[in-house]
């Protein structure tokens, strides 16, 4: 089965740590950028001028002038094919960042790309982003050495810090904190790499060393939903985004997804979207 195009990070680098100019990007590679496409990597994308939106898992994302856009690695995403965007795009991997498990910890509980509710936007208001940015073009510039990778990785660091304070500012929401926030976070990690194969609460309660019970307390407090409902609301998420932007049968995609008996996934679709997964494809294709 065709699937979503997915790029890994450009080879030959330093480090997989990149910043790159959109126009020049969206010139070069307009056939690949402005197509649905995944990536291995997380992207900030500073939209300086020119975007009207920007479309995520089919859904389009309206875009302001001198707006930063966080997105997750493995999000399905294309740029508008008409705008002329300019602005910049920060690129990096879970290689270049985490160094410590401190540092897998801050980007894991980072609400810029693992926001539980939203995707994460904010109007770049204060200098020291635009500061920090161009520490980090400063430093890419000079030769490569034994310390550039860890500087890179310090304004890094500083940049999210600074936009997650931002985002606060801007966007604030009552998240609970602590031990539940951090179960509901390790749960949808794993979820994400084992939906396909696992669909069962205690699977991923036994895996976490928790009681179902105590993990329908944590998503319950924190997201108002039961492990179950996210479970097939990650199920859902991925059926939609291969039945709109493959050309897989409903067979194929059913299997991909666990399903073994097609009816099954079409009644699993039905259930949780009042519709087939045909009369889905057919709606994504007129929107």
């Amino acid at each position: 089965m065709e699937s979503i195009r997915k790029y890994a990070f450009k080879p030959g680098l330093p480090q997989e740590f990149e910043i790159v100019e959109l126009g020049r990007g969206l010139r070069e590679l307009r056939d690949h950028l402005t197509r649905s496409h995944r990536t291995e990597f997380y992207h900030i994308i500073w939209f300086r001028s020119g975007a009207k939106v920007h479309w995520v898992d089919f859904q389009p994302v309206q875009i302001y002038d001198n707006s930063i856009l966080f997105l997750n690695k493995d999000v399905v995403q294309r740029f508008d094919d008409v705008a002329d965007i300019q602005g910049n795009a920060i690129l990096f991997t879970d290689k270049f960042f985490c160094k410590t498990e401190a540092d897998v910890h801050f980007l894991r509980g980072s609400s810029l790309f693992y926001d539980l509710f939203r995707l994460s936007q904010i109007q770049s208001q204060s200098s020291l982003l635009g500061d920090l940015f161009l520490q980090m073009e400063a430093e890419l510039a000079l030769e490569n050495d034994e310390y550039q990778s860890d500087l890179l990785q310090n304004l890094l660091h500083n940049f999210l810090l600074h936009a997650s304070r931002a985002l606060g500012v801007q966007h604030p929401r009552d998240v609970p904190k602590g031990s539940d926030l951090g179960l509901v976070l390790h749960f949808r990690e794993l979820l994400d790499a084992e939906f396909s194969a696992y669909k069962q609460v205690a699977y991923f309660a036994q895996i976490m060393a928790v009681t179902e019970k105590r993990l329908n307390q944590a998503t319950a407090k924190v997201l108002g939903k039961s492990p179950k409902q996210i479970i097939h609301e990650r199920v859902m998420l991925e059926a939609k985004r291969l039945l709109a932007h493959t050309k897989g049968s409903v067979k194929e995609i059913g299997f991909l997804l666990g399903f073994e008996e097609p009816t099954n996934f079409v009644k699993f679709f039905r259930k949780h979207s009042e519709m087939t997964p045909l009369t889905f494809r057919a709606q994504v294709a007129l929107a």
